[in-house]
């Protein structure tokens, strides 16, 4: 199964991106201030034809300027880049340039096409271009083929030419592999500061971020959104009689069995020692309190065990919501006053209890 591309690495691609284009506008300056240069150099020297070719060249360079500036197409800005220098370098290639020195300016092309393209698309089009040379070497009688190269020129032109190709190869290899690696590295450590350690869930910090932002998409949007703080009951009790190993098989367990009642969209945290934070967005308080009494009768039914030893385990939770709040602080604030009340209530419980239950000794039910 492919691996898809993490959002770091998304985000590292696009700076990449945005990165070479602006190379490729400068590039693009340059190579137009060299072929006035040149071409006026040219006409001067009395080749007329050869001036005209070259400074037809910069329309075709400031076309692609423009069109990248109007649509922003890096892609399109790539690809004409290349085709324009390629098309000048076989041109440069099959008229000899001014003293048959034109096929010199090759050498340009394969850094700039290997950081343009990857290493598969940059060796098919380089070996195209190689191609191009011997027809233009072997056979100087074809039309518009207008310069002959002597024996020596040829075998040092393809002998540096090869030279320089590998070695720019091999060094867009290791730069991509060490980009890779950087890139992999940088992800391990984003997701190990965001990341509780033991349960795999999403920790304290990173909590505080998105309860941050599920705010601040609350009062531009008004999407209400609910918190459920959970505590393990006499989870002390449960180190101090089978060990702490029971007691972070007891937290893994349960962040497991929580990941499977909770909403793909709900996010659920460690939020410290034995306590756990669920941010459950778009959901009231009622959906909020079902989720969680859910949960509760997940756990109360499930079996917990260590070493052939069943565990007492059972959670109490603490839910509120946005709307009964005016403040994050407030909001947990409330969160931790209900799950208290649970507690105090019995344990194995949900606060606050559906108005219609209050009557009812036991805790609240899932419809």
């Amino acid at each position: 199964m492919p691996h898809s591309p993490s959002s770091g690495q998304l985000a590292a691609g696009e700076r990449e991106d945005a990165q070479v284009s602006r190379l490729l506008t400068w590039l693009s300056a340059t190579a137009i201030a060299f072929l006035v240069g040149i071409g006026t150099k040219a006409w001067f020297a009395g080749h007329t034809t050869h001036a005209w070719v070259l400074w037809s060249f910069i329309g075709l360079i400031a076309v692609n300027m423009l069109h990248f500036a109007s649509t922003g197409n890096r892609a399109r800005q790539k690809a004409g880049m290349i085709v324009i220098v390629g098309l000048l370098f076989t041109y440069l290639i099959a008229s000899g340039g001014e003293s048959n020195t034109g096929p010199l300016w090759f050498y340009v092309f394969p850094p700039l096409l290997f950081y343009l393209t990857d290493l598969k698309t940059g060796t098919a089009v380089l070996l195209f271009c190689y191609l191009i040379a011997v027809v233009v070497f072997q056979f100087p009688g074809l039309p518009l083929v207008s310069a002959e190269y002597s024996m020596d020129f040829k075998i040092r032109f393809f002998a540096a030419l090869t030279f320089e190709s590998i070695f720019c190869f091999v060094l867009e290899a290791s730069r991509l592999k060490a980009r890779n690696e950087l890139l992999a590295l940088a992800e391990t450590h984003e997701h190990a500061a965001r990341t509780d350690e033991l349960t795999g869930l999403a920790n304290r910090r990173d909590m505080q971020n998105r309860l941050t932002m599920e705010f601040s998409r609350y009062q531009r949007s008004g999407h209400h959104f609910s918190i459920a703080l959970i505590d393990l009951d006499l989870f002390k009790q449960i180190n101090d009689q089978f060990g702490h190993d029971a007691g972070d098989d007891v937290l893994r367990e349960f962040a497991a069995l929580m990941r499977t009642v909770i909403r793909q969209a709900d996010v659920a945290a460690r939020w410290g020692g034995e306590e756990f934070l669920v941010l459950l967005p778009d959901t009231s308080l009622l959906q909020a309190l079902t989720l969680a009494e859910r949960l509760r009768s997940q756990v109360a039914g499930h079996p917990f065990r260590f070493r052939d030893q069943s565990l007492p385990v059972t959670i109490s939770a603490g839910v509120c919501s946005i709307a009964k709040a005016r403040s994050l602080d407030d909001l947990l604030k409330q969160a931790d006053l209900n799950l208290y009340n649970a507690k105090e209530s019995g344990r194995n419980r949900i606060a606050p209890r559906v108005r219609s239950q209050e009557k009812e000794s036991s805790p609240i039910r899932s419809p």
